[in-house]
């Protein structure tokens, strides 16, 4: 909620329910609480991704299938984007490593992509372009709520949602059609 800079151990212990001695003779510091918190956030997520990019399936349906997968995740929980964007913002480093390591897992997609600019499906990009094209578009209306609910949506919940379980084929549709020759 705070991320690592806010939150204090005694808060964190309090949540836990246990007593502050207990969270530093497990853990030693905050830094390693949270690298562990982070570390068990990531990777029960990054494994679906990377099956999706490592996958088989036409790339047009990989795009429709991460877009659904990644918006249904973000829109579960919408703390971990707001997280992770402020976490960035005040030490970039600390989880660079974890973005590295699912990186390496777009061997798939770019050969797709590559196959599909030589047939003269889609235009040449990158898949790190297309990567950051996509999140930026599922991410946006998300971490953006404050403000997107109440102009858009009269601060009304059910308006909003719908309009995220549509994003999940429009946001797919706009990438395809923008990246099609």
């Amino acid at each position: 909620e705070k991320g690592m800079a806010g939150a204090r151990m005694q808060e964190i212990a309090n949540r836990a329910g246990i007593n502050k001695a207990l969270l530093h003779y497990y853990y030693r510091s905050k830094d390693k609480l949270f690298g562990v918190v982070f570390g068990r956030v990531f990777n029960a997520v990054a494994p679906k991704f990377i099956t999706i990019f490592q996958g088989d399936e036409e790339l047009f349906d990989k795009i429709r299938r991460f877009v659904n997968e990644y918006v249904t995740l973000i829109h579960s929980t919408p703390h971990i984007p707001v997280f992770v964007l402020h976490e960035l913002s005040s030490n970039p480093g600390r989880l660079s490593e974890s973005f590295m390591n699912i990186s390496t897992n777009f061997d798939r997609l770019k050969q797709q992509i590559d196959e599909a600019v030589e047939a003269g499906r889609i235009r040449p990009i990158g898949p790190e372009e297309l990567i950051i094209n996509i999140i930026s578009l599922c991410i946006f209306p998300i971490i953006a709520r404050p403000i997107i609910m109440p102009v858009f949506y009269e601060d009304n919940p059910d308006q909003y949602n719908q309009m995220i379980e549509r994003r999940k084929t429009q946001a797919a549709e706009f990438i395809i059609n923008a990246i099609k020759s």
